[in-house]
Formats: structure tokens, C-alpha cells, sequence
């Protein structure tokens, strides 16, 4: 990314694998925003369903890589950040929506607000047919803009959710290209680290759930990657000891349960004994049914 921007611009970074029933309908989500600076960057991470073919006839940048083959998530991402030429970046998967006015609504709170550099709103998780099944909020009415909160709970989703300065990722740097899954968790670590985070009341996306979404899939690879990311969070900034603590007992928590749904039973024991061991009050609440809420993300 160069500093060199446009201003006012909003660029809209859509990676692309294999959405050929949703893409037309999610750029369709970024034409129509109330917000008219805006220019779509679509990178194709090697599509082979006719997702290339149809964006390529839609009035978008398209770009691939060479060969067009699969790199991940974060080498498109990547592809797009270096590309655009946007004051404001906002991120949006292929299957996805963003309401009409998100995009007016966050850039007038940044416009408001120059002291911070990402800001989230509410959504709605939506069915394969846009049938909305629940909303999406945050656990914050005031967000505190804490990168110990952040890096214990990822409470909201970075990709579609955000409206981010362009400033504040040429502080954190590009995606982690080494990460298949959890990218979108490092990033927003990253962010949170070098700027100050807030959020808003209004609904500002459409988060689709159906069978092929990424978050749906690959579960074991993104609480494994959590540790990863973890450590290479601790050797940046100053984390209190307690929260990295309790992240490693979630993510060793987290990893249990995926073990125990397939019943690989004693990798399911090996990380239920590490949660216990880096969180034990609260895994004996767990054990004893006094905490019946969901390990944190």
C-alpha cells in the first residue's frame, strides 16, 4: 500500500472463491450504497465455478493472481490493499451484503470522530435465501478500544463489519498470508494495536450462514492458528498476563470441542486439561454447570 490516496474514496475489497450464486448480488449491496465514492476491487482467488467469468462482465476492477491459482483469503486480500487508492477501506466477502447506507454512516462517523481509525456497526446473519435468521451486536454499547479485549473475544467481524482508515493498515501491515483461517481475527488485533476502535448502533451488513461459508468450515484450523496468532501478539505489544491466559483456555476449550464432536477422545482430554490449566475457575464453573454461556471466540 502507498500512502498516495484519494480523498473521500472508499475502497471495497471483495475476495473471490467459488461464489458464483452470491457475488452479483454482494457487489450489487456496494452499487447501491447511498455513499457514491466508492470503487469495488474484486480479486479472484482461482474461481473455477464461473465466478472469474461473470464478475469480468460486471463494470468492477478485476484482478487475479498469475496463473490465476489459489492462494488464500489473505493473499487476495493483500492483492487489494496494494491496489486500491481509497482514504477508507472496507472489506466484504464474496457472500455477503452491506446495507445501503453503511457506508455513509461510517464515513460520516470518521469524519466525525478523526481520532479513530475503525469503527463497526450491528448486522444481521441472513440464510442462503436472505431470509434474515437473527441480528448481530456487539457485547459493547461503548466500545472501550482495548487490544486486550480484542485479542480475548473478536467480537465483531472485521471483514464486512468495518469501515477502517487506510492509515491505520499501513501501520498494521498486510494480511498474514500463512494463515488460512483466523486472518481476519490477526487482523483486527493488528489494527486494534496501532488505532482506536468504536462502534455504532446501526445495522451495517448482511453476514450469510449456509453450508459452504469459510467460518463454517475449517474450524479446527482457526483455533489452531489462534495460538499462532497469540504468540506473535504477545511479541509485539504489552498484553496483560491474565488475558493471555484466558486466551490460551479458550482456545485450548475451543479445540476440545472440535475433537470431541469427531471423538478423537484423548486429544479432546489434552486440550480440556490445558483450558483447566490456564483458566481453572473457570472451567470448574464449566464443569459444574454454574456457567452455562459459550467459551469466547
Amino acid at each position: 500500500m502507498e500512502e498516495n490516496y484519494i480523498s473521500g474514496l472508499v475502497s471495497v475489497i471483495i475476495p473471490l472463491y467459488n461464489r458464483v450464486d452470491y457475488i452479483e448480488g454482494t457487489i450489487k449491496s456496494v452499487t447501491e450504497q447511498t455513499y457514491e465514492q466508492v470503487e469495488i476491487i474484486v480479486v479472484d482467488d482461482g474461481s473455477n465455478d464461473g465466478s472469474f467469468e461473470l464478475v469480468s462482465e460486471l463494470d468492477v476492477t478485476l484482478l487475479t493472481h498469475e496463473g490465476r491459482i489459489n492462494l488464500g483469503q489473505s493473499a487476495a486480500l493483500n492483492v487489494g490493499l496494494k491496489q486500491c487508492r481509497g482514504e477508507f477501506v472496507a472489506i466484504l466477502d464474496s457472500d455477503d451484503l452491506f446495507e445501503i447506507d453503511k457506508l455513509t454512516i461510517q464515513v460520516d462517523y470518521l469524519n466525525r470522530h478523526p481520532d479513530v481509525d475503525i469503527v463497526y456497526g450491528k448486522g444481521t446473519a441472513i440464510d442462503a435465501d436472505d431470509q434474515p435468521l437473527y441480528d448481530i451486536t456487539s457485547k459493547f454499547d461503548q466500545d472501550p478500544s482495548d487490544p486486550n479485549e480484542i485479542l480475548m473475544d473478536c467480537y465483531f467481524l472485521l471483514p464486512q463489519n468495518s469501515l477502517v482508515r487506510r492509515s491505520a493498515y499501513l501501520k498494521a501491515g498486510l494480511f498474514n498470508e500463512s494463515l488460512r483461517a483466523a486472518q481476519d481475527h490477526d487482523m483486527l488485533i493488528r489494527l486494534a494495536e496501532v488505532g482506536k476502535v468504536e462502534n455504532i448502533q446501526d445495522k451495517v451488513f448482511k453476514y450469510r450462514k449456509h453450508d459452504g461459508s469459510i467460518s463454517k468450515n475449517g474450524r479446527f484450523a482457526r483455533w489452531q492458528n489462534g495460538f499462532v496468532i497469540l504468540d506473535a501478539a504477545v511479541s509485539r505489544y504489552p498484553y496483560k498476563k491474565s488475558t493471555v491466559k484466558k486466551r490460551r483456555a479458550v482456545l485450548h476449550f475451543r479445540l476440545a470441542v472440535e475433537f470431541l464432536k469427531v471423538k478423537r477422545y484423548l486429544r479432546a482430554i489434552y486440550h480440556f486439561a490445558g483450558s483447566a490449566l490456564f483458566d481453572p475457575k473457570r472451567a470448574c464453573r464449566v464443569i459444574f454447570r454454574l456457567d452455562k454461556t459459550r467459551f469466547s471466540q
